[in-house]
């Protein structure tokens, strides 16, 4: 298993670990296990090590976990007691080649954790979270492996490697030292306490997230409250309704950020203002679910972790490697933004106040106010409204004819539909890609709608990594939550839901166009700060005028979208841009908050709420009718991932809107610029710095005028 590939498991997710011995209970299960024909134990014999979703049982994880540990262990300790002396080969390759069944189990099973969970499967996340954070520390606090690595980083130039060889050495060394490889034993102990009491909080908080968000879903009486929205999105809400025994009633689904897409249309303001407080009440109820204490429990160990580690706080360790590498360069970023970004959103409040003024309403725009009076405001402005759009924005047109399209005409790859390769839902769909030569590039999943079982938003993973070193490419997935309409219905997307595809897609190009030697480096293995950077390019193809017109037909007609209602599209590129702006950037101060904090100044749980609120009003971003676009009980990407590290997104995008004035500068959806940025950038995964791929790319350093005039802040 490639060290990458744990450490990210152990940051994001769940964490990787363990050397605990197996219980008799556990033994039991081992040994049991060999009568099962377990689908891990055995490299998959499906196309391109596509997983055996057929046969995978829930009764093979923990085996397949529990086996793949011992087996790793055995690997790194041979690694670690080899009396010749360290080489590249029978050191640093050894270890990229390690843990091959461990790596099999923990990609499906966390991957399927996210996309379509069960109970049974929750419980051994569960059990399996401070297993697997102990099994980490015991590879990455292991002494004389960190020796050999130690000594192999002394002498790397000189060991005829290439560049990539040598800044995997690096890399290893670097991550150990993080990892805590040069504290002393009774610090070592202090750590492996910490990291595990962390992978048991992690796991208990996205857990409660999926729970809450599907207990406190809003129930409504009548149809007649329900009114704005349109014929499908109330028949799918008697749908939900009727899955949950609610015979008669509506049901609106939470969705896992602040705002709630039902809240532009529903003319109901009671209404709008139940579902948004419930929607901000997630995590802080108080019920079985609450995860303050949780989020103050997990905050405290990292800034005890960061002190342990000789860094002021987690923020000071955990950006020093991203390309920001530390807290004052992303607060100097946030609060130039931030003033900008408040100053647009009042202006805009201040013309929906005029709005609701106009129609002879008594009251003060609120914060469930915002996207009904936006919607209004938008079609007086611009004579149109985004329920005009839908009708042109089927899910599978959009897909084939749109993002297909633009990457066909970029990048010159098409894509076959598979239906022999097994799926792990029903709606699941499975693409063949090939480049331009007929050589296949990958397999693409897609996962498109929102279930109970699945994690709210929108993301990327990869099954298999793309590896010279293993022969291996990438088979890799991107999911949504869009909403399945009632039976024999179209699946009509919103515009956010379309650029939403389109983001997903670009980290799927990055992971497919990955052309690196080693697993570490492979696809999407680059800075957080930089992983959103390709993504957030990919946005522009939704809007490009020869995509558009491919891909924007009415779902019934057939007809193109008309062309002054694309105009309008692009008009109002800007629009409401204040708002976006200002709950994204909350969201981000209140991260970097939480994570700048020492462990005596980490509040307690009952004190969180009020924290935040001084915590946006300390950042210049507190807005009572925007709250930020998560509040720290329902944070998913902090607890993830992304700790400390929100932030990554407009950072990202700094690069995202230079590049675009680059494609336009340079004839914009043409095969050579595709090309450029295929073979200087996407292919390269995280081989070498981040900001000097992107140098490569661009030919300078990256400017920050395109995004400011992008969003309206000059």
């Amino acid at each position: 298993m490639k060290i990458k590939l744990l450490l990210g498991m152990l940051s994001s997710i769940a964490f990787i670990g363990s050397c605990a011995m197996p219980s008799s209970n556990q033994k039991l299960i081992l040994e049991s296990s060999a009568k099962i024909k377990n689908p891990f134990f055995s490299e998959s014999s499906l196309y391109m090590k596509y997983p055996h979703f057929d046969r995978v049982k829930n009764e093979h994880y923990a085996p397949a976990f529990e086996k793949g540990m011992e087996n790793h262990m055995k690997e790194i300790e041979a690694i670690a007691n080899n009396i010749d002396s360290p080489t590249f080969e029978n050191t640093i390759i050894a270890m990229e080649i390690s843990g091959e069944l461990l790596d099999r189990v923990a990609t499906v099973f966390f991957s399927l954790t996210s996309a379509h969970t069960n109970d049974e499967m929750e419980k051994i996340r569960s059990e399996m979270a401070p297993k697997l954070s102990a099994h980490s520390d015991q590879i990455l606090l292991n002494g004389d492996l960190f020796k050999r690595i130690s000594q192999l980083n002394d002498k790397k130039n000189n060991l005829g490697l290439n560049a990539e060889g040598i800044r995997l050495i690096e890399k290893y060394y670097t991550d150990f030292i993080r990892s805590g490889a040069k504290l002393s034993i009774e610090e070592k102990e202090e750590l492996k306490t910490i990291n595990e009491k962390i992978a048991v909080l992690q796991t208990n908080f996205s857990q409660n997230i999926l729970k809450e968000v599907n207990a406190l879903a809003v129930v409504v009486d009548s149809r007649e409250e329900l009114d704005g929205l349109n014929n499908a999105s109330i028949e799918a809400a008697a749908n939900e309704a009727n899955s949950r025994g609610l015979k008669g009633k509506y049901v609106i689904a939470l969705k896992n950020t602040s705002g709630q897409p039902a809240m532009a249309s529903l003319k109901n303001r009671s209404l709008r203002e139940k579902i948004h407080k419930t929607s901000l009440s997630r995590g802080s109820n108080g019920g079985d679910f609450d995860n303050l204490e949780n989020l103050s429990k997990v905050i405290k160990l990292r800034a005890d972790r960061a002190q342990l580690m000789g860094y002021k706080n987690h923020a000071a360790y955990s950006l020093e490697s991203q390309t920001a590498q530390t807290p004052e360069a992303v607060n100097e970023r946030l609060s130039s933004l931030a003033p900008k970004a408040l100053d647009n959103a009042k202006k805009e409040a201040a013309d929906l106040q005029k709005m609701i003024d106009a129609e002879g309403g008594e009251f003060q725009l609120a914060s469930w106010d915002w996207d009904f009076y936006t919607e209004k405001v938008r079609s007086e402005r611009y004579s149109f409204d985004a329920s005009q759009l839908k009708p042109y924005f089927e899910m599978d047109n959009v897909l084939q004819n749109g993002v297909f399209y633009a990457a066909n005409q970029l990048f010159g790859i098409s894509f076959k539909e598979r239906f022999d390769l097994p799926v792990y839902q029903e709606d699941v769909r499975v693409f063949e890609v090939f480049n331009q030569d007929g050589t296949t590039l990958a397999l693409f999943i897609y996962d498109g709608y929102a279930r109970s079982s699945k994690r709210g938003g929108a993301w990327m993973n990869a099954y298999v990594s793309q590896s010279k070193l293993k022969g291996n490419l990438p088979v890799v997935a991107n999911h949504q939550n869009v909403v399945k309409p009632p039976e024999g219905e179209p699946t009509l997307l919103t515009f956010d839901e379309v650029i939403t595809m389109f983001h997903e897609f670009g980290h799927a190009l990055h992971g497919m166009f990955s052309d690196v030697h080693y697993p570490y480096f492979s696809g999407t293995s680059v800075p957080r700060d930089f992983v959103e950077y390709p993504s957030q390019v990919n946005e522009m193809w939704a809007v490009w005028p020869s995509v558009l017109k491919n891909y924007a037909v009415h779902y019934k007609t057939g007809e193109l979208m008309p062309k002054e209602l694309l105009d309008k599209v692009l008009a109002t590129q800007k629009f409401n841009q204040g708002f976006s702006t200002t709950e994204y950037l909350a969201a981000s101060i209140l991260d970097q908050a939480l994570h700048q904090l020492t462990p005596e100044d980490v509040p307690k749980a009952n004190d969180l709420i009020s924290f935040e609120t001084d915590a946006l009003k300390t950042g210049g971003i507190y807005f009572e009718a925007i709250p930020p676009r998560y509040r720290s009980a329902y944070f998913s990407h902090i607890i993830g991932g992304y700790s400390a590290g929100y932030y990554s997104y407009i950072w990202s995008e700094v690069l995202d809107a230079d590049t675009v004035e680059w494609f336009k500068e340079n004839g914009g959806l043409k095969r050579e610029n595709g090309d450029h940025f295929r073979k200087t950038l996407l292919s390269r995964g995280g081989s070498k710095e981040a900001l000097s791929l992107f140098k490569d790319f661009r030919g300078a350093d990256p400017d920050i005028q395109p995004l400011l005039d992008r969003k309206g802040l000059n």
